[in-house]
């Protein structure tokens, strides 16, 4: 009957989580799960998110309890049809080993790269199929590849997955190109001709959103398609009070409601994400260098660049999310999307949506890829 049993594991969320806590189940033994199903929430050091049922079955027994802290692909509960015991179920939950990692992943930093692009170093890593045009993510401003942390995998079941911090960003160099969107879309294009990768379908978010559209115009052999999320450069509007905050916030109690904007769940703004987002704003050289960013590109409050037309006469397939509670960048903009994009706004989701409904993200960015 072993091969009846189904395991409910510790997901790997992004590149470096290597344990979560549970938090809370959110459906009883004896209930029915289906595919994508929420059925606990987990917490890493980065973000606390709900766990999606990989496979569909009854569920049988819930082996990990609330505050357990576990690796990941720990065995957290068992799915199984009727006809198998509970003493058949004793004997999976006995005998499970926690798989254990690969080498490659052992290898503390083996999953990430720095590349030389342009005189700055420029931290990236890969994952999914060797084969396939890969698809680029692009985070926004402030931001590092870690806004992916729930995209990146679901991605790499299908495709090649490239995810990069733009430079000034994350564990990039502190020093940016220029100050202009061109600039910063002709980096993007270096930094994929020093890793020797001809052509990639881009995901961007925010700045990342407008970066893309910028690449797309100005180097369209490069861009397959793009698929945006509250991109940057179809409307003039944008929180400024966000961007001067974020730029100047010197400490949690700053920091912490400038953060809270980002989410249509403020709870979601853990101690870690204000840590690590100090630690950051801390090294030397960024709070100026983010200051010029957002001067040169949210000059007198508003949004300088206007990517739609662009994006409309680059004849690339588009696809526009947005978050219908976004208090960075208003939704509405996703009214200005080219006519022929496909347009997706999610309730209960702010400028993070690939965070907060990652579930229905993933889904139509993997929808989108096939076509």
């Amino acid at each position: 009957m072993a091969g009846q049993i189904t395991p409910i594991v510790m997901p790997k969320w992004g590149l470096s989580m290597r344990e979560g806590t549970v938090n809370a189940w959110l459906v009883e033994e004896g209930a029915t799960i289906e595919v994508g199903m929420p059925i606990l929430e987990v917490e890493t050091d980065k973000l606390a998110s709900a766990v999606e049922a990989a496979d569909a079955g009854l569920l049988r027994r819930r082996i990990a309890q609330e505050g357990d802290v576990l690796p990941v692909k720990a065995l957290l509960g068992v799915m199984a049809p009727v006809e198998v015991s509970d003493a058949e179920i004793d004997v999976y939950v006995a005998a499970y080993v926690v798989p254990t990692a690969s080498d490659d992943e052992e290898e503390a930093g083996s999953v990430f790269h720095t590349v030389e692009v342009d005189g700055i170093g420029v931290r990236y890593a890969r994952r999914g199929p060797e084969d396939g045009t890969p698809v680029l993510f692009i985070h926004g401003f402030g931001g590092d590849l870690d806004n992916w942390l729930f995209n990146i995998d679901a991605v790499a079941e299908q495709s090649p997955v490239i995810v990069f911090d733009l430079p000034g960003h994350g564990q990039s160099d502190v020093q940016l190109p220029g100050l202009s969107l061109d600039a910063l879309a002709a980096f993007v294009v270096h930094f994929l001709d020093a890793i020797n990768v001809k052509q990639v379908r881009v995901v961007g978010h925010s700045l990342g959103g407008a970066i893309a559209a910028q690449m797309a115009s100005n180097a369209p052999d490069r861009v397959a398609s793009l698929a945006l999320i509250s991109p940057a450069g179809f409307g003039a509007e944008i929180n400024a009070g966000y961007i001067e905050g974020f730029v100047n916030a010197q400490s949690r109690r700053e920091l912490k409601p400038v953060l809270e904007q980002l989410f249509a769940d403020p709870a979601l703004v853990s101690r870690q994400m204000l840590d690590d987002m100090l630690k950051y704003k801390r090294m030397d050289g960024v709070e100026s260098l983010l200051a010029g960013l957002g001067a040169a590109l949210f000059k007198d409050g508003q949004q300088t660049a206007r990517m739609v037309d662009a994006l409309a006469a680059s004849g690339k397939p588009v696809l526009v999310m947005w978050g219908r509670d976004d208090r960075v960048i208003p939704s509405a903009h996703a009214a200005n999307a080219p006519k022929d994009a496909t347009v997706k706004l999610f309730d209960g989701a702010g400028h993070m949506a690939m965070l907060e409904k990652a579930h229905e993200v993933n889904a139509a960015i993997k929808a989108h890829l096939e076509h």
